[in-house]
């Protein structure tokens, strides 16, 4: 583990070194390709008036809910067709349907549907999400092995305690591995609403903070952004997504 963060750590300078010598030799314009000092100016500026830890916490705290709808309805869909077969057919066909088609081409019905507030955002953010969660939770529903499921016979247990005891914490891996791919996909989705919807209340998110950056011509506003998203992307898979693994699945054995 500290042999990974000493690479990440390592590597991370040498590109930030190869942008910095590349911003400064003057192979292109400072208005296209700003240094990193004036970057992490931008970005001190931005935090130091409050504005972009508000969008932050806006941003992270929609995506949360987001995540959290479309992980119980992609339980129940996922759980719904492992025991029945009709059930199966009907949300195989949907995932089918529904997984290829990117969110932002549903923008322009949700905006005529919905309009252009939170809920439009949520229904993005859902429909990103939900998809590969139904897919990695049926695929570790549907990978458990055969004697699980005949020890379950054998001390009789009915399909709620088969689920709770065997069925989830056995495809455990598989719902935390659909998460990752959830959560990186609901910024995706976040941004790009905000950048089609505007701000859904008097300050926006993260989207939106890049989309107005961008609209002044402000790049090193607009890296800025950029380069928080990165950062809160490490620091969730790094403090809950491996934490989560450790307590769990590597624990138990199920993962290296």
């Amino acid at each position: 583990m500290k042999s990974k963060y000493k690479q990440r750590i390592f590597w991370g300078i040498i590109l930030a070194l190869i942008w910095q010598l590349t911003a400064v030799s003057g192979i292109f314009s400072e208005m296209i390709f700003p240094g990193l000092d004036q970057i992490l100016i931008a970005l001190f500026e931005s935090l130091k008036d409050g504005t972009l830890i508000k969008q932050i916490g806006f941003s992270l705290s929609v995506i949360a809910q987001g995540l959290f709808l479309a992980t119980i309805t992609a339980l129940i869909l996922s759980l719904t067709a492992y025991f029945s077969s009709y059930a199966a057919g009907l949300i195989d066909t949907l995932t089918a349907l529904a997984h290829p088609l990117p969110g932002i081409a549903l923008m322009p019905l949700i905006l005529i549907w919905f309009g252009s507030g939170k809920t439009a955002i949520l229904i993005v953010i859902i429909h990103s999400v939900l998809w590969p969660l139904v897919l990695n939770l049926s695929t570790g529903f549907n990978s458990i092995p055969d004697i699980y499921t005949l020890i379950a016979k054998n001390y009789r247990l009915n399909k709620l305690e088969f689920m709770y005891k065997i069925l989830i914490p056995a495809s455990l891996p598989y719902f935390i591995s659909g998460l990752k791919i959830a959560w990186a996909r609901s910024w995706r989705a976040l941004i790009s609403a905000e950048m089609l919807f505007g701000a859904i209340n008097s300050l926006g998110g993260l989207g939106w903070y890049i989309f107005q950056k961008r609209v002044f011509f402000d790049l090193p506003g607009v890296f800025a952004g950029i380069i928080v998203i990165i950062l809160i992307g490490i620091a969730v898979e790094d403090f809950i997504f491996e934490k989560l693994e450790a307590k769990t699945v590597k624990k138990w054995g199920m993962l290296k």
